[in-house]
């Protein structure tokens, strides 16, 4: 069997080789299997392509993929998938804090029969910040991909053949890997692996591409948040249409009684305010579906090296 590591690298020149390095190292240990890693620079402002470029003319089972701009963690995987031939997939990050060296834990409950396998840190790493988008990503996988509250989602996973040929059948704009991996199979687990300290810089998660991902899994693979702006919608309806007949009643009973006005403004702008959430949550939809429509690409490749058995013409 054949297991092929993908891995998307952004400011990484530095902990790179070390990564690589570690796989390298495991698999002597895991002689029954062929490797190949797959190597996507996401248009590092860095010398990480330099890097890349050296370690895949130090071995040939390198390919390394370089993308025109900067498209996104998630994109970045998609255009790595492309190029992958392993009977499994293993996904982990450029910066070390995924262990390489514990693979083989992800191998055994693929071996087991599960179609995906999900490492689970028992003491994260990560910052407050990341730890508390990772919380927000959890609930969101719940609530709106229907996630089981058991499973752990992280960004080091094993996969099979199967799941990754399907999730390539997804061609649209705003791949979201974990939303495609939970609908393509319900036969997922996790495996306990332990969570390393960043060796260098810090994450590439801020604020603006944690919401820009949530807003993927949010629109991408779900219609939930429309239905919850319908189920408002109609509650808020029905509690103004009962306090419009509360102040008839009032009003009948004591014509002398005047309408606050604070009251009639705050009630219009509650309203108003809901109208104006609903249309810009109408209007992502619609947008993403023009630039789908339009074909706008999930990534561009800038070039190859080491891909077509070990031609690098490409580059």
């Amino acid at each position: 069997m054949k297991i092929s590591f993908v891995i998307p690298c952004y400011r990484s020149e530095k902990t790179l080789p070390v990564v690589v390095g570690e796989i390298k190292e495991k698999m002597q240990s895991m002689s029954n299997y062929d490797y190949e890693i797959v190597l996507v620079n996401d248009y590092s402002p860095d010398n990480t392509f330099g890097v890349i470029r050296q370690l895949c003319s130090e071995n040939k089972n390198i390919i390394g993929i370089n993308h025109a701009k900067n498209f996104g963690q998630h994109a970045a995987l998609m255009a790595g998938f492309h190029f992958t031939t392993g009977d499994i997939v293993v996904c982990l990050d450029d910066d070390g804090q995924t262990p390489a060296n514990e693979v083989d834990k992800l191998i055994e409950k693929i071996e087991e029969g599960y179609d995906a396998v999900y490492a689970e840190y028992e003491h994260k790493q990560h910052s407050g910040f990341r730890n508390w988008g990772s919380h927000l990503n959890k609930k969101m996988t719940e609530v709106m991909l229907g996630k089981p509250k058991e499973l752990y989602v992280s960004s080091y996973f094993a996969v099979r053949r199967f799941i990754v040929e399907e999730m390539l059948n997804y061609t649209g704009a705003y791949p979201y890997v974990i939303g495609l991996v939970l609908r393509s199979t319900k036969n997922i687990c996790n495996v306990t692996v332990n969570h390393r300290e960043r060796m260098e810089g810090t994450s590439g998660y801020n604020l603006k591409k944690l919401l820009a991902l949530w807003m993927n899994g949010f629109t991408s693979f779900s219609i939930l948040p429309l239905r919850i702006a319908s189920y408002s919608g109609s509650i808020i309806a029905f509690i103004g249409f009962i306090y419009a007949i509360y102040v008839i009643i009032r009003k009948i009973v004591d014509p002398t009684r005047m309408l606050g006005w604070s009251s009639t403004i705050s009630v219009i702008l509650i309203l108003g305010g809901l109208i104006l959430l609903v249309l810009g949550l109408i209007g992502e939809y619609v947008g993403r579906i023009f630039i789908s429509i339009n074909n706008s690409p999930q990534y561009v490749i800038r070039n190859v090296i080491n891909y077509d058995a070990g031609d690098d013409s490409k580059n």
